[in-house]
């Protein structure tokens, strides 16, 4: 079960290293599927394949650590969340000016050729991005 404050024990793992470990009321990220998915203290378990996106960690303290997952698994019990991804960056390691240029190349590339590496290449810009906050400064 949640411990008395609500909170659940969420965990970020990468092949490297444990990007995030803390306790947390929230978590937000998305799946495959296309949506996105909320877990809360208490929810009932599952297991979910993710895409690449911009997943937030609403911490005890009221604070939100902001993450790029670039595919991955989601498992979720009562009383924690975990996330094992291949390639995930916390929102203070992103280099907002490399994921702009990357983003500019990709969306460069699709007005040529739609192929699934450059879709691929554009959606880890784009939760590179939106993670740090980098999509309002330069959008369209």
């Amino acid at each position: 079960m949640a411990d008395s404050n609500g909170a659940m024990r969420v965990e970020v793992v990468s092949p490297e290293r444990i990007l995030f470990s803390g306790e947390a009321t929230q978590v937000i990220t998305r799946t495959l599927e296309g949506g996105e998915v909320a877990f809360l203290p208490g929810h009932a378990a599952f297991l979910g394949a993710l895409t690449e996106n911009h997943t937030r960690v609403y911490l005890a303290d009221g604070t939100i650590q902001n993450l790029a997952i670039h595919l991955g698994f989601v498992e979720v019990g009562a009383d924690h969340v975990t996330i094992l991804s291949d390639a995930a960056e916390l929102e203070q390691d992103i280099d907002v000016a490399r994921a702009q240029a990357a983003k500019a190349r990709a969306e460069e590339q699709m007005r040529g050729e739609h192929s699934a590496e450059v879709e691929a290449d554009l959606r880890r810009a784009h939760a590179r991005l939106s993670a740090a906050g980098g999509l309002g400064t330069n959008a369209h």
